[in-house]
């Protein structure tokens, strides 16, 4: 797989590799504080063998699905709140959101004749019923994928038909989609509508009709090794495919991240902290590494369902969060927007950069605008298959450290190997990032293949990513030998976009690589060979393509003809 990797699947991808601005890192984090200058270095381990294992040690995974770990401690926080929408300021404690959820698990089994191992698709934005959606299906024992509200409707079918969803919950700015598209569906039972009433002539549940009915039904046991969630990952190649995350590679993550290296240990007496994000659920680090986490430790999360910079400002002034989820681009609007003060950031003393890597210049100018010597900017690497946390940053990180996204937390493993033989690489030198560790998907749906060439038979989970490590195993993502565009820490898959662009009649040949964008990161473009004698233009490719994708999958980069696309013999 590796030779392939490099072969590149046509010379267009090598264009597609070329290096552009930022990193493939799932979180960037940089440590500001100076009175931690001195503080001894958090590494890792090596063994003779070349792997690397984590200097944390490792890790006791309890025996629990992902609601029972992350609420068995919610009567801790009581009536304060869990979480709340910004822009509504509709509010829920942690009382309220674990009754709600509990009986949506009810609900689903016992009204809406779902059961368990069956799958439910969530098109919903970032709302705090969202939780209560999400954990009540998982709770009742359900599979939940989730899309992007953004889709398209042929991009939402796409997913839900190969995930087999047999419901949709949504909410009424979407339910036309959700109905449409449930038609479509094989065995499909129904729609469930957040903020909707009962509309029996469509087959749609009302959510709070279904809530306040109090429906009875016995919840099934549920394995931890049972698949949780299956949201969608292009993994290194190819189109989309559905990630199988079981309760167990859920759980094992957040254990890992309660690590005292890496996060902060919290008192039930101390003030609730409160962390704001706009960054999406329906991402697994916007789901795992933010929503459950925040839930679990019993800070008050605010949400915000589309990102305006009047909606955001306003969150900073009322809710004063002490902690931030941005990614680089929210990152550069904070730092370089008049209207954001130092003021609006008083409150903040953490701040993780996601789904794309920050540059330091971003990074940099964030800092001035804080002005302030004790705030930290964390950064981290992992993926939706390794749900998805495989480095962080320590609290205690070395500001000498620059550009790292950290060690490896509990229970997890790394080597780097050669890109083209294979071999165990050491320290210093570059080569594929393979990481092995609980948190690890157990594979594809449907799809043994690209499972086979992800996870090895030994289980190393080969990412695609080009890095290495120092003398103090801090590990350093350098460049990326997978297919994937990021947009804005957003994956398009090239194959998806090539698929296509060869629906069109007059198209003999395509390649879709990934340009860069000062804002965005990269951008896609097209290289196309039309038929001979026939007539194209790069507006005709547009106006068939731009429409049937999400906004982030456009074609931003154009479309440039050629006479032809070398291939390689592979």
């Amino acid at each position: 797989m590796i030779t392939k990797l490099m072969n590149f699947r046509a010379s267009a991808n090598a264009m597609r590799f070329q290096k552009v601005p930022g990193l493939p890192t799932l979180f960037s984090v940089q440590n500001n504080t100076e009175n931690r200058r001195d503080q001894k270095t958090i590494g890792s381990r090596r063994y003779s063998s070349g792997v690397v294992t984590s200097s944390l040690g490792n890790v006791k995974v309890p025996n629990e699905n992902l609601v029972e770990h992350v609420w068995k401690n919610h009567d801790k926080w009581g009536d304060n709140p869990a979480a709340t929408c910004a822009v509504s300021g509709r509010s829920y404690s942690y009382t309220m959101m674990r009754l709600m959820i509990n009986r949506c698990a009810k609900a689903l089994i016992g009204h809406c004749s779902m059961k368990p191992r069956e799958v439910v698709g969530l098109l919903l934005p970032n709302i705090p019923e969202y939780i209560a959606a999400c954990h009540g299906a998982i709770e009742a024992g359900l599979i939940v994928t989730f899309v992007n509200p953004l889709y398209t409707p042929d991009e939402v079918k796409r997913q839900f038909e190969n995930a087999g969803v047999k419901m949709i919950m949504t909410i009424p700015l979407l339910l036309e989609v959700a109905v449409t598209v449930g038609k479509s569906l094989p065995k499909y039972r129904t729609t469930v509508c957040i903020g909707g009433e009962d509309d029996i002539s469509s087959n749609v549940h009302g959510f709070q009709s279904l809530l306040m009915a109090d429906h009875q039904a016995d919840l099934p046991g549920i394995n931890p090794q049972e698949t949780a969630i299956l949201p969608y990952s292009s993994g290194t190649t190819g189109l989309p495919k559905g990630v199988m995350l079981s309760h167990h590679n859920l759980v094992s993550n957040l254990v890992q991240l309660k690590h005292p290296a890496l996060l902060e240990e919290r008192d039930r007496d101390d003030e609730q902290d409160i962390a704001l994000t706009v960054l999406p659920f329906f991402h697994i680090y916007g789901f795992n590494g933010i929503l459950n986490v925040c839930l679990k430790e019993g800070i008050h999360l605010i949400t915000i369902p589309k990102f305006t910079p009047e909606d955001y400002i306003k969150a900073l002034v009322e809710y004063r969060p002490s902690y931030l989820f941005v990614v680089p681009s929210l990152l550069l609007f904070l730092a370089s927007h008049p209207a954001v003060t130092k003021e609006h950031l008083q409150s903040v003393k953490d701040v993780t950069s996601g789904a794309a890597s920050a540059t330091e210049g971003v990074l940099q100018k964030f800092r001035q605008k804080v002005d302030r010597k004790d705030l930290i900017i964390r950064q981290g690497y992992g993926m939706t298959e390794s749900a998805p946390v495989t480095l962080f940053m320590p609290l205690l990180t070395p500001p000498s450290k620059i550009g790292t996204v950290g060690i490896l937390p509990p229970g997890t493993e790394a080597k780097i190997i050669d890109l083209a033989t294979g071999e165990t690489l050491g320290d210093h030198k570059s080569g594929e990032l393979c990481v092995r560790g609980p948190q690890v998907m157990s594979g594809y749906l449907n799809n043994e293949k690209a499972t086979a060439e992800t996870i090895d038979e030994q289980g190393w989970l080969h990412t695609g990513d080009v890095a290495y490590y120092d003398e103090d195993k801090y590990f350093y993502i350098v460049d990326r030998c997978k297919e994937l565009i990021k947009v804005k820490g957003n994956q398009v898959s090239p194959t998806e976009l090539e698929n296509l662009i060869m629906e069109i009649p007059q198209v003999a040949d395509v390649a879709v690589v990934g340009i860069p964008d000062t804002l965005a990161g990269e951008i896609p473009k097209a290289y196309v060979v039309r038929k001979p004698e026939t007539k194209l233009s790069e507006e005709d490719i547009l106006l068939y393509v731009n429409p049937k994708v999400t906004h982030y999958k456009k074609l931003a980069g154009g479309v440039r003809f050629v006479n032809s696309i070398p291939r390689n013999p592979n």
